[in-house]
């Protein structure tokens, strides 16, 4: 408690102090404050009259239009403008002794002011002061979360305000909660998936009653903030995700109480006065919360707003959100592959395959091929031609220059250092290198790392398709055949191959070594443009979008040279199956991973919605309506990575990112959002989205030119990267180097 005492007085010291203590107050009566009319002829008018609690005079004041800034009561700054209505003040509160001195900054933008005491100088910014004010309406309730480092505070007008008082996050105000809208979302959701409320003696009222409340609800105020503890109810025993993301807090309002996830901003549970006609207090003046549970339950202490009652009420907290559940919840959905693979799948014409007779090593055949005929040669042991070296051929070699500390080789086969991801390593915080990837302004389309980290493939606009060294040194191979910007690129698990897709509806197959292309489908194949599109199930098949559905191809690479028939086709690329999503919606975004066995597919839709399909089923396993306020732009997998290891229940986690609604995580095994992101500027570009390999980072590009960085323990972001000149649209993590992170415009 003494750390957060000094927490908060650090933060009312800083420039930034007006996230706690600046107010825009109305001054009426009890402020003693006279607009008056008073003329003395038409040459002088007195506007204002304010009587401060102490003397002002001997005090350097300042004026700079439009503003004029006084000190009030000895330690308050009053900042008045001249274009604002003529009954507000800006009260600045952050000294403690009396102020001496006030001036203005030169700059017009931001416009700076200066107050001084014996205590502090203090520089505020009065354009950040304006947007962070609470508009003339009271703040009733404040809750501090120790654990998690927030402060929340609820007005009178249904704003619920979220604060960081972490240090390293400068205090900032991480985001701001309209209650009413946030209730009318829940309950249209909860519509939707036919999840009913609380069971028993929930009960609607009369028609004329709801009308009455309804016209009581004007006025939405928050007033009560309490702890709420729901880590046994929600994502019990999961131990991937942070124990902050079952962070809640009771509000307490003026018709119902409320449970709010301070990881997700999202309602958990509602329950609403009205709804239950054995309550008497259907509108509620003042509210008071227990913050534990006894035998499950807890107790709200209520009074009447217009009358005399006083109740007590018994929550059952558990019977109350679960619910309020949506019925996905509990359907145990995992990315990991659990069961055989079903006969009647279409994933099982891909396991036939590789059961099949597999062609011999190329070690092997060199190894046969150097053993010639020999006569036959009689001595004390018959020896017959070619029998006794290729049974010895060494099929594999374990490595045997592991050091005994436990650590890799400084060396592997391709040659580039392979050590093992630093868990424990911090944000990146410098610009490594910068290159250009075409003469003239180009977007990027698409971004990836292979899986060794040592080469970064990426779609530009121009209809190239460029392999750079992770390094990003030297000149990078470029690729050229489509007829349109290369919206999609993907890299095969083995790093041979790379596929790409585009507008112009033809899907192409590319040799990383430069040898070999093949057009896999042509511009008539589809009648719209392929999306999405790459490797799936190690390499067994290719998973692509087009317009409402998605498909599971089979395909085959004939490297064969003949120069004869050189035009002639012999790549063959086989459709095996195909999905559509509910509602024959468009779909927006698609991922499945690819470095292991997996019969799950994320797809995302132009409706809104997520949905998730289970291909050894041949179905749609779970659909979650109305995922973001806009369509799903993107959808960023936990895959992991060859160079870090990660609990297995990590890799059910997932990334959405949607223009103008932050990013979202969810857990496909609850289908729930478990945290939002928010803070970086994203209102009309499709900003991308990448997790690093350990899956404690996410880094996702910005309108305002800065790649943000955020933990998966905060909502906040932790760092900013500049040195870009235009959007970032795409950011990717190396999977190798933590250190390495490359983002492109």
């Amino acid at each position: 408690m003494n750390k957060l005492h000094r927490l908060l007085n650090r933060l009312t010291l800083m420039s930034y102090s007006y996230v706690l203590c600046t107010v825009r107050l109305k001054m009426d009566g009890p402020q003693n404050v006279s607009s008056g009319d008073g003329c003395v002829g038409d040459v002088v008018t007195e506007k204002y009259v304010v009587e401060s609690t102490e003397y002002a005079s001997h005090v350097q004041l300042a004026c700079s239009e439009p503003y004029c800034a006084f000190p009030l009561n000895g330690h308050e700054l009053c900042v008045w403008n001249a274009r604002s209505p003529s009954d507000q003040f800006l009260i600045l509160r952050g000294h403690h002794q009396s102020i001496t001195a006030v001036a203005f900054g030169n700059k017009v933008s931001p416009l700076l002011v200066c107050s001084a005491s014996r205590d502090y100088v203090i520089v505020w910014n009065l354009e950040e002061c304006k947007e962070n004010a609470l508009q003339a309406y009271p703040l009733l309730s404040v809750f501090i979360d120790e654990e998690t480092k927030q402060l929340v505070t609820g007005c009178a007008d249904g704003q619920l305000w979220v604060f960081s008082l972490d240090e390293t996050h400068h205090y900032r105000c991480v985001t701001r909660v309209d209650l009413r809208k946030k209730r009318q979302r829940f309950s249209a959701t909860k519509v939707q998936s036919g999840s009913g409320g609380p069971s028993g003696e929930s009960q609607l009222s009369s028609t004329n009653e709801q009308e009455k409340e309804e016209r009581i609800e004007a006025a939405f105020l928050v007033l009560q903030l309490e702890r709420c503890d729901l880590s046994h109810i929600l994502n019990p025993g999961c131990e991937c995700l942070p124990p902050e993301n079952t962070k809640c807090v009771w509000i307490g309002s003026s018709d119902g109480l409320f449970i709010f996830n301070l990881a997700n901003f999202e309602l958990e549970a509602v329950l609403l006065y009205k709804d239950f006609l054995g309550l008497s207090i259907k509108v509620a003046g003042s509210c008071a919360i227990m913050n534990k549970t006894i035998n499950e339950k807890t107790f709200c202490l209520l009074t009447s707003m217009f009358g005399n009652k006083i109740a007590v009420l018994e929550i059952n907290l558990a019977a109350l959100v679960r619910s309020q559940q949506g019925p996905g919840m509990g359907k145990g959905l995992s990315v990991l592959a659990s069961s055989c693979v079903l006969p009647t799948s279409p994933l099982y014409f891909g396991v036939v395959e590789k059961k099949r007779t597999k062609p011999v090593g190329r070690k092997l055949s060199a190894a046969r091929s150097s053993v010639q005929d020999q006569p036959l040669v009689f001595h004390s042991k018959v020896r017959s031609s070619g029998y006794a070296s290729a049974p010895h051929v060494t099929m594999f070699s374990p490595k045997t220059n592991i050091k005994s500390d436990g650590k890799r080789s400084s060396k592997c086969k391709n040659g580039y250092k392979c050590k093992e991801y630093p868990l424990e390593s911090t944000l990146p915080g410098r610009l490594r290198e910068q290159v250009a990837v075409a003469e003239a302004p180009t977007m990027v389309c698409c971004l990836q790392y292979s899986g060794d980290g040592q080469r970064l493939a990426c779609g530009l606009a121009n209809h190239l398709l460029l392999v750079f060294d992770a390094s990003l040194t030297g000149t990078p191979a470029a690729f050229s055949g489509h007829d349109g910007p290369v919206s999609t690129v993907s890299w095969s698990h083995s790093g041979e191959w790379l596929v790409s897709a585009s507008p112009d509806r033809s899907l192409r197959l590319w040799s990383a070594q430069g040898a070999v292309h093949t057009v896999l489908l042509g511009k008539d194949v589809f009648p719209k443009p392929i999306q999405f599109a790459q490797f799936y199930y190690i390499d067994a098949f290719i998973l692509l979008s087009s317009g409402p559905e998605f498909h599971l191809l089979k395909y085959h690479v004939d490297t064969r040279r003949d120069e004869i028939k050189r035009y002639k086709q012999k790549s063959k690329c086989q459709p095996v199956h195909r999905l559509s999503m509910a509602n024959a919606a468009e779909i927006t975004s698609l991922s499945a991973a690819n470095d292991f066995y997996s019969y799950i597919v994320l797809t995302a839709g132009r409706n809104r919605t997520l949905e998730i399909f289970d291909l050894n089923a041949s179905c749609s396993a779970a659909v979650i309506p109305e995922a973001h306020s806009r369509p799903v732009h993107q959808i960023c997998q936990n895959k992991g990575s060859p160079f870090a290891v990660q609990q297995p229940e990590a890799y059910n986690l997932f990334l959405t990112a949607a223009v103008g609604d932050g990013i979202k995580l969810w857990d496909m095994r609850t289908q729930r959002c478990e945290r939002r992101f928010e803070g970086h500027a994203n209102r009309c570009h499709p900003c991308g989205v990448a997790l690093s390999a350990c899956g404690r980072h996410v880094a996702c590009g910005a309108e305002d030119r800065y790649v943000y960085l955020y933990e998966m323990g905060s909502s906040t972001f932790s760092r900013r990267l500049g040195g870009h000149t235009d959007t970032v649209t795409r950011v990717a993590f190396s999977p190798s180097a933590p250190q390495v992170q490359l983002y492109c415009v």
